[in-house]
């Protein structure tokens, strides 16, 4: 028996491969289908190579979330490894399927593995809001927590994990059918930079700028406001735009006192819906 809890997520989730690898972190791919081709996010395509054809798709490529089966063999695994204890950590169920073919899965692994205790989260949101959920997940399991112990905490952070985004372009979450109810949005984006969130596993729209510098004002001036005289933990998190992300730290951590951060770029399958160019945060204020 294995007395780790093995923690498990989706590539949607964004988590650099370091800090996947130094956490023990393991990860279920998403399909992405372009044309006749059937892609698995990020391990038949690359995210350089996947936004410059995006740069230049005349229409969009679909994406969907790994299935019963893909969760089902994942389990067997970690249990063929030892493991009698599994947290699985999914994006929205308003947004994707993951969860409820996680949760199939479980139900499988019941009738075939019935000492293997299988946890099931809808973490409400998407992104490296998951991915912080699923890192904290592991760092509890690798000091010792158990699986209830590491599910409170998720519960904990589920309220508390906020992203805000941005991009010159709402089209893509558009054509991708993710826009939630930011729909207004769209007829109006000539010279606006939309700002979007989620709220109770919806994207909804949190304001426009009227230039990228406005909107990375906005975003600093909303998580601070969220944080207030606290400390932080951020994600910045973008596609294809690192540089523009450095700038967007610089003015997040000159108001905020942010105690860990990471710079992350989105997987394939989340770059379909953002669309190249995006930046963001996702970010949590430290509890405690």
């Amino acid at each position: 028996m294995n007395k780790d809890v093995a923690v498990l997520t989706d590539s949607t989730a964004s988590i650099p491969e370091a800090m996947l690898d130094e956490l023990n972190i393991r990860t279920v791919a998403y399909y992405i289908h372009r044309g006749q081709e059937v892609l698995r996010d990020l391990v038949t395509v690359k995210r350089d190579e996947f936004l410059a054809w995006l740069l230049t798709a005349r229409s969009l490529p679909t994406t969907a979330s790994p299935g019963p089966g893909d969760y089902y063999e994942a389990y067997q695994q970690l249990a063929g490894q030892g493991y009698e204890e599994i947290i699985s950590i999914h994006m929205t169920s308003n947004g994707s399927g993951a969860y409820q073919a996680a949760a199939v899965a479980q139900s499988m692994m019941e009738e075939t593995q019935p000492l293997v205790h299988i946890e099931v989260v809808d973490t409400r949101n998407v992104s490296l809001c998951q991915g912080w959920m699923a890192i904290e997940a592991a760092r509890a399991a690798r000091a010792g927590a158990r699986l209830e112990a590491i599910l409170a905490r998720i519960r904990e952070l589920i309220p508390v994990t906020s992203m805000v985004q941005t991009a010159d372009t709402l089209k893509y979450l558009y054509m991708g059918g993710r826009i939630g109810k930011a729909t207004h949005l769209v007829g109006s984006l000539l010279n606006i930079k939309p700002l979007i969130g989620m709220e109770e596993g919806t994207i909804v729209p949190l304001g426009v700028a009227r230039s990228r510098s406005g909107a990375y004002q906005a975003i600093a001036a909303k998580v601070e406001q969220a944080v207030g005289r606290g400390r932080a933990r951020v994600a910045y998190v973008h596609a294809g735009a690192k540089q523009e992300v450095e700038k967007l730290k610089t003015l997040v951590e000159a108001r905020v006192d942010v105690v860990e951060s990471f710079i992350a770029e989105l997987s394939p399958a989340l770059a379909v819906h953002s669309g190249p160019g995006s930046a963001g945060v996702c970010y949590y204020p430290v509890l405690g």
